[in-house]
């Protein structure tokens, strides 16, 4: 599949629609309605205030009287005011709110906020959203339509610089749907460049906020159909989280990071965090209102961070399918710090392209199959959106980087891995405090790697493999198929072939790793079985032929799939 869609731009609204899969929404379904023994709250633009309404009803105010049922005008109608404010809701209750032509403000000029500051207008946020009492109750905010595919989901927007907009801090056994959270201002938080940089010295701050989803010792916690997107900083800063699930979710825009796992001192996860049609793309860059293009993109040379996916030091069970990396401005999935155990990594059906660093990095022991990994690490050079930007390449532009401790196994099955930058792989022992002791292992079956000419040294090319120590991959790389890689020593298995893969655009300008009729990638694989996947990138059974293909695509024609699209013209380029 082409990563440089054809055809016209779409919202994050219609993206969310997309990419909805119907038995994942079948199965969301399911789980959100069982709710038995809470309280259902409305929040719709004709309600009222809560002396008005009692927040019961999916009804406008009457224009009449005190305490009737029907619903609020404002999300901040549902909480207390205090110091410090509470919620109207109990753990399992819900809180579902219908979209609104201006979207829901929230910060200090929010209405039922006599509880914050002027002085502090970074304080006036939702508290914390109070834990349901199980697995099986959860405390939910839902978008109106949460349960009709979220087709128009409502906006909650950030002004006058709150902290966050939603806050799962201490917060167990939750739910948060069918939402869009941004906010309405192209700046970013302390950017080195002046007329980007959003306004800190005094009040009136702007339009904006820092960051979407705060999270911190949290369980049980499910994010679906969420467009945050535009953020001055940050997407999702979330660490020590358990067992959370987050499906059919964008994360792009947000003028530092993507999703940040590093909260500080112990910020390990555990247990089981699975990610299924994530989309994290643009980070790094300023989003421009109301037309929602990137802009000022920045690297780390230029003050600015620019992943799409890091972490702090952590363990945890990480499922990601189905999912997306692209144009952030560092790394576009990092994973490199999920050095703690226990832990594993499980990468499917994922594509990374277009990222300035590293497109994929993961910590072993992990397992990978039928990803596409395009290391086309210059995408950013020259770009009319990337005026604070140079370090292209970052990290030496690696298409994969792997990090292993003592007895780590990494196995990287029916994969398409193509770079520029120095290497398409690189194997390092760096993982923990236990050094390697030669039984590590990098096992690479059925992958086609093709180099290309280094961005940052055009006289140069790609090498297939750096390992330190050597010896890593020796022994453990059969039925791949090398191309135009420095040091590749093909063939390094018996059954490798050496040869052009044949892609339908070998461009890194308009990547196609669909194979061509003629390819020898066609029904030359291991067959299904053991490691090897009985489908490939877009779901579709292997093998077509007589057997498997090489790569991420089984071969069918020269029709590629469904593309996953995005919200940007510039996308387009």
């Amino acid at each position: 599949m082409p990563y440089h869609q054809p055809g016209g731009p779409t919202d994050g609204k219609t993206m969310c629609k997309t990419i909805r899969h119907s038995i994942a929404i079948t199965l969301f379904c399911c789980c959100i309605n069982s709710h038995s023994h809470a309280t259902d709250y409305y929040v719709r633009t004709d309600g009222g205030t809560a002396a008005q309404c009692n927040g019961l009803a999916d009804a406008p105010f009457p224009g009449l009287g005190t305490g009737q049922s029907c619903a609020w005008a404002h999300p901040f109608w549902a909480l207390n005011a205090g110091d410090p404010p509470t919620w109207k809701l109990q753990g399992g209750d819900t809180l579902i709110i219908r979209s609104a032509v201006a979207g829901y403000e929230l910060g200090i000029s929010a209405p039922n906020t006599s509880w914050c500051d002027i002085g502090y207008p970074w304080d006036c946020v939702l508290p914390a959203l109070p834990s349901g009492p199980d697995a099986q109750h959860p405390t939910r905010i839902l978008g109106y339509g949460w349960n009709q595919g979220c087709v128009d989901p409502p906006e909650l927007w950030g002004a006058e610089r709150p902290l966050h907009l939603l806050s799962l801090i201490g917060t167990s056994h939750a739910v948060i749907a069918c939402l869009e959270l941004t906010d309405h201002s192209a700046c970013v938080e302390s950017h080195s460049n002046p007329a980007v940089e959003c306004k800190r010295d005094s009040y009136p701050y702007g339009d904006w906020a820092p960051v979407g989803i705060v999270a911190s010792d949290s369980t049980n916690v499910r994010l679906q159909n969420l467009d945050i997107h535009g953020l001055a900083h940050t997407g999702v800063h979330a660490g020590r989280i358990t067992d959370w699930s987050v499906q059919d979710v964008r994360i792009a825009g947000n003028g530092w990071c993507g999703w940040d796992g590093d909260i500080g001192n112990n910020s390990s996860n555990s247990d089981t965090l699975t990610f299924r049609r994530w989309i994290v793309e643009w980070n790094g860059c300023a989003e421009t209102y109301p037309g929602k293009q990137p802009d000022h993109c920045w690297d780390q040379t230029h003050g600015g961070y620019g992943d799409g996916v890091g972490t702090g030091a952590t363990r945890g069970h990480w499922i990601i399918e189905d999912s997306v990396f692209r144009y952030n401005t560092s790394d576009g999935l990092d994973l490199l710090y999920v050095r703690e155990n226990p832990s594993l990594i499980e990468l499917r059906r994922t594509r990374a392209y277009g990222n300035a660093g590293n497109p994929i990095k993961i910590a072993g022991p992990a397992k990978i199959e039928n990803c596409l990994i395009v290391g086309d690490c210059g995408y950013f050079s020259g770009k009319p959106y990337a005026q604070e930007m140079s370090d292209h390449c970052r990290a030496g532009g690696n298409s994969l980087a792997l990090s292993f401790g003592q007895g780590d196994d990494v196995t990287v099955v029916n994969s398409t891995i193509v770079g520029q930058g120095d290497c398409l792989v690189e194997a390092v022992c760096d993982r923990g405090n236990l050094p390697c002791d030669g039984s590590e292992s990098a096992t690479f079956l059925n992958n086609i790697f093709r180099g290309y000419k280094e961005f940052l040294d055009p006289q140069d090319t790609a090498c297939l493999i750096w390992e330190d120590p050597s010896g890593i991959s020796t022994g453990h790389m059969d039925y791949n198929l090398i191309y135009n890689a420095k040091n590749s020593g093909c063939p390094r298995g018996t059954n490798d072939l050496c040869a052009n893969p044949l892609f339908v655009s070998d461009n890194l300008s308009s990547f196609d790793g669909h194979l061509q009729p003629a390819s020898l990638a066609i029904d030359s694989g291991l067959a299904v079985g053991g490691l090897t996947p009985d489908h490939d990138l877009e779901n579709r059974p292997r093998p077509f032929g007589p057997q498997v293909d090489r790569g991420a695509f089984e071969y069918r024609s020269l029709q590629p799939g469904k593309p996953v699209t995005s919200p940007y013209l510039l996308l387009l380029d």
